[in-house]
């Protein structure tokens, strides 16, 4: 099935030389310490903490409205150290989705309202139903579906998930395009 047309205010967006479009209206703490990988979208009212430690997101990754992205924390005797987080390619991340994991595979689609817990891994090629809640430490494994609270293993995914979610997230990245001014 072909995706619409998702048109954005031009002047809400910028741009950059590697094709990200990243909205003025997200906010990026420590952008010095995040890293996209190019035709990355991050949409409006995101939040992703780069001040905490380094943000790495591949390639064709999608970051809905109202998404928030930081670094896990460990805990120590004398405070608290903050770890990288890591997200691969094509990886779709929707709306209100909170993010706190180690790391996040490549071909990964995450649903609305998901809150993904400390240290958790998120395998190549799995998916996350929506309104999923991960305990802190979940590992879900390649080609899986996980869904409620707290998010238990519901299925399998195909071995066409890889294929699948590159065509979904260069679609949608394709499709987001600026509004024509009227003359």
């Amino acid at each position: 099935m072909e995706l619409q047309d998702i048109y954005y205010n031009s002047s809400d967006y910028i741009e950059t030389a590697s094709g990200n479009k990243v909205c003025r209206k997200s906010v990026l703490c420590g952008s010095q310490n995040i890293m996209l990988h190019g035709k990355t979208i991050i949409q409006s009212d995101c939040i992703i903490r780069g001040d905490l430690a380094n943000v790495k997101i591949g390639r064709h990754c999608v970051v809905s409205s109202r998404a928030v992205i930081r670094p896990p924390f460990k805990k120590f005797l004398k405070g608290v150290a903050f770890l990288p987080l890591t997200i691969g390619d094509n990886v779709f991340i929707g709306e209100g989705s909170i993010v706190n994991a180690a790391s996040i595979g490549s071909y990964v689609y995450i649903g609305k309202n998901c809150v993904i817990g400390r240290h958790c891994v998120l395998k190549d090629c799995c998916a996350l139903a929506d309104n999923t809640f991960l305990p802190q430490g979940t590992v879900v494994p390649a080609f899986s579906i996980f869904s409620g609270n707290p998010g238990r293993f519901i299925g399998e995914l195909p071995e066409c998930t890889q294929t699948v979610m590159m065509e979904h997230t260069k679609s949608y990245y394709q499709h987001f395009k600026p509004k024509m001014l009227k003359s």
